[in-house]
């Protein structure tokens, strides 16, 4: 019988992390994501790259 439902993934993503913002971190981080069309957690990815590929 044939295997259903979605293909496991080459890098699972198992980790989770919670992160409290006050209402202006907060409101300055959907105000980024949404100018970029993306979601907060694809804006905070790419945040923490720009951090790594900086150097800083």
């Amino acid at each position: 019988m044939a295997r259903t439902g979605r293909p496991k993934s080459e890098e699972p993503r198992r980790n989770n992390v919670m992160v409290r913002f006050t209402d202006k971190e907060y409101q300055k981080l959907k105000a980024c994501a949404k100018e970029r069309n993306l979601t907060i957690t694809e804006t905070v990815r790419k945040g923490i790259g720009y951090i790594l590929n900086s150097g800083q």
